[in-house]
């Protein structure tokens, strides 16, 4: 196998531009997708035109499952479905308020989105619902949120606005019964970032590396976990792993196809059929492709999880069928670290 590499830096236009580059010029088979969910939207697009499959281990927008492409998948389940565990944990420890804050990006507005229909479905009040562009000031708004004393403060972003956001919260001495942040918190960077600020704050995922599980290629969640930790320095959070399943996945339906690159047009097919039909288990979990319906060719074998930073640690406090840890709620004041 021989890999081919681009940068999309973070744009859906230099993404789609690369892409059909290694497709006409490099002659790629097929793609292991692009980080964010807003470049995925459009690479997709030059993917359908070339009839090459990809599969994006880390994009969760419902907006890419909601296009019905043909030769996209996705390992990581939309940020609708896990987006909704925190809210549920946090409403059964008692809180009945929330105020929303979601970045202008695909990713983070239908996190946002989801935050504000999960809340409301409970009964949650929402005190306030701000989608805001990139590179907000967060201590205005934060100010006004405080005046209105939310029991959750939830916000849709990634890790430099989430760490903004507690940054600009302890400079008003603004502490709600629970800050809870998709995406970021599972990664180490925030923790190794904010230190004991990090204490308390919720989170969203579908893996950590706790969750102890047999793999075909790797041996097991640890195993994997602690060869990734020997290869790049620390520990992987679940992009990363979403991201390293997706090969497995083109590995395990190569295999039932019985082809090897170069592949031709029908092997091609082939595959995308192969994606379809193929649920491996691995360390990340089941993977499941819907083959038809609201989530086609999305993975729906993964349960969300909440999260919670405990002693500088990511833990699964919810749902219950799969804690680890009881979540602490309220979370403790910034004097209290």
């Amino acid at each position: 196998m021989k890999m081919f590499y681009a940068d999309a830096q973070s744009d859906p236009a230099a993404g789609a531009d690369a892409v059909e580059r290694m497709i006409t010029k490099e002659g790629v088979d097929f793609l292991l997708g692009p980080y964010t969910s807003g470049v995925t939207l459009g690479v997709a697009p030059i993917a359908e035109k070339y009839k090459v499959p990809m599969i994006t281990g880390s994009a969760e927008s419902p907006l890419i499952w909601q296009q019905k492409f043909k030769y996209t998948f996705g390992t990581i389940p939309a940020v609708n479905l896990t987006a909704i565990s925190p809210i549920y944990t946090l409403a059964k420890k008692g809180a009945k308020s929330i105020a929303i804050i979601g970045m202008n990006d695909a990713f983070s507005k239908a996190t946002a989105e989801a935050f504000k229909g999960t809340a409301e479905k409970l009964g949650l009040q929402v005190v306030k619902y701000d989608i805001v562009p990139s590179g907000t000031d967060f201590t205005p708004l934060l100010s006004a949120i405080k005046e209105l004393n939310p029991d959750i403060v939830a916000v849709g972003g990634h890790e430099k606005e989430h760490m903004e956001v507690i940054k600009a919260a302890k400079s008003l001495n603004f502490m709600p019964k629970a800050f809870l942040m998709h995406y970021g918190v599972t990664n180490p960077d925030f923790v190794e970032n904010l230190g004991k600020d990090a204490e308390g704050v919720f989170g969203a995922a579908v893996w950590t590396i706790d969750i102890d599980l047999p793999d075909p290629l790797f041996g097991s969640t640890k195993e994997f976990a602690e060869g990734y930790r020997n290869r790049w320095g620390n520990y992987p959070d679940y992009t990363a792993a979403g991201c390293t399943v997706a090969g497995e996945m083109f590995e395990a339906a190569l295999e039932k196809i019985g082809a090897t690159p170069p592949l031709s047009e029908e092997e091609r097919e082939a595959l995308v059929a192969a994606l379809e039909e193929v649920k491996l288990d691995t360390f990340y979990g089941t993977i499941d492709f819907a083959s038809e319906g609201e989530w086609y060719h999305n993975n729906t074998g993964l349960k969300p999880l909440t999260i919670q930073i405990q002693n500088g640690e990511a833990k699964i406090v919810g749902p219950a069928s799969a804690k680890m840890a009881e979540p602490v709620y309220p979370a403790p004041g910034w004097n209290e670290r």
